[in-house]
């Protein structure tokens, strides 16, 4: 019989690591390395399993033993939120990449948790079908990872949020139970919506092993359109105007950098018929538009380009009718310190700006960017924090909600197994 590899780990005992070594297999447990640190704080192991019974008895066995559970997919938003309280072993489900059940002729699919969403994009074009959200790294982000952080993009104005592409998913939760909801059930938490539930939590209830999806047709072609405005004001004129109209488009977003004039790009999918229907009406509402490339619609990411210790990135949530007075106060943030900043603005009110700047005011500022925002029903959470302000909150306020976050994680986390302290209010 195999046994655990001596991994000189002094707070996860040698019964506890022999257990998990068990439960994987010996060559799926090893010591974490440097680059698999979180916030800066270094876990002790890695363990990988292999199918969803595997991570919810891991889930069992940390959670007898006290230990910290950090869930992983493809890593690459695992700097986001709060540093964890502790972290003793890393949960990956990379081996859990697999398509289990594709019924294209239904539009769903169902997948594991550590698919990335590239691959399933491919699988899904191969029959002319798609999963409507465009996530941020692709190539690397996971399915798990997507809905853990709710990373949709701007096809959420059309399509939906990821909480309304999501039928159906597996949670494994701390003392081992697997929890599911839409197609067969084995247990459900009753009460709870589990989609929706654990879309956005952070890992910080259970780990999603699997996730089914309603899916939507590829469009024939697409059309992307782009124009400007002087101001800030006109802008949100034709904004507005557009938003109001009968144009069936497919998303809309607005790109701001430094005092330079504002654009907005608007995508169109339909035959070429429909297009030219669509170009017509937009002109009409707005003026002369200038088709652009499709890669306009890379900004968002394109902020994390190059990103620096002096950067500050963060995603806001504002009402659409305020997305150009946020634009108009980043400006304001930028014309006072000498920062340079860019955003993307999604006509749904979601926006991600990233400022550079080497301003010690810079987390003064951004507190008072959040409050402001705040004040207006939005919310401000800082994805990369810059050097002048390791100790922001990357949250904020979640005024009542945070009762009701807590007594979830209670009831569904008692012992604080999984994320301690990464999400809202160090839940």
């Amino acid at each position: 019989m195999e046994t655990a590899p001596s991994l000189q780990v002094p707070r996860i005992s040698p019964a506890a690591q022999e257990k998990l070594a068990a439960i994987v297999g010996v060559g799926n447990i090893s010591a974490a390395r440097s680059q698999d640190r979180i916030c800066d704080i270094q876990p002790l192991l890695v363990v990988s399993p292999a199918t969803e019974q595997e991570v919810a008895a891991v889930l069992r066995c940390a959670n007898e033993a006290g230990l910290a559970v950090i869930p992983r997919g493809g890593g690459s938003k695992m700097n986001w939120g709060k540093a964890p309280a502790h972290a003793d072993f890393i949960l990956s489900l990379a081996r859990m990449n697999r398509v289990l059940d594709y019924a294209w002729a239904d539009l769903t699919v169902t997948v594991q948790a550590g698919c990335t969403v590239a691959a399933l994009r491919d699988l899904l074009a191969g029959v002319g079908q798609r999963l409507a959200l465009d996530a941020l790294w692709p190539e690397r982000a996971t399915i798990g990872g997507i809905l853990s952080t709710n990373d949709s993009g701007a096809l959420r104005l059309r399509f939906g949020a990821l909480r309304d592409l999501i039928i159906g998913v597996t949670l494994a939760l701390p003392d081992g139970t697997l929890a599911r909801s839409g197609g067969r059930v084995v247990k459900n938490v009753a009460g709870y919506d589990l989609p929706k539930l654990a879309t956005g939590a952070f890992g910080t209830l259970g780990v999603i092993t699997q996730a089914t999806f309603r899916l939507h047709p590829m469009s024939p072609r697409a059309l992307t359109l782009s124009f400007s405005a002087a101001t800030l004001d006109e802008l949100q004129q034709k904004i507005s105007a557009i938003q109001d109209s009968s144009l069936a488009h497919a998303a809309l977003q607005v790109r701001v950098a430094g005092s330079e004039t504002p654009k907005a790009d608007l995508l169109f999918e339909a035959t070429d018929e429909g297009l030219s229907a669509q170009r017509v009406h937009a002109e009409k509402l707005i003026g002369a538009l200038q088709e652009s490339s499709s890669e306009v619609w890379n900004a968002r990411q394109a902020l994390w380009d190059g990103v620096e210790e002096c950067s500050a990135i963060l995603k806001v949530g504002v009402l659409p009718t305020d997305v150009t007075k946020t634009l108009a106060t980043i400006r304001a943030v930028s014309a006072s310190e000498g920062a340079q900043v860019r955003a993307v603005f999604q006509a749904t009110g979601i926006g991600w700006i990233r400022i550079d700047s080497h301003n010690q005011a810079i987390a003064a500022n951004i507190a008072n960017l959040r409050s402001e925002i705040e004040s207006r029903g939005g919310s401000l959470f800082v994805a990369h924090r810059p050097m002048q302000a390791p100790t922001i909150d990357a949250w904020g306020s979640m005024g009542d909600a945070l009762s009701v976050m807590r007594a979830l994680k209670r009831q569904l986390d008692p012992q604080n197994t999984l994320n301690p302290g990464r999400y809202v209010g160090g839940i």
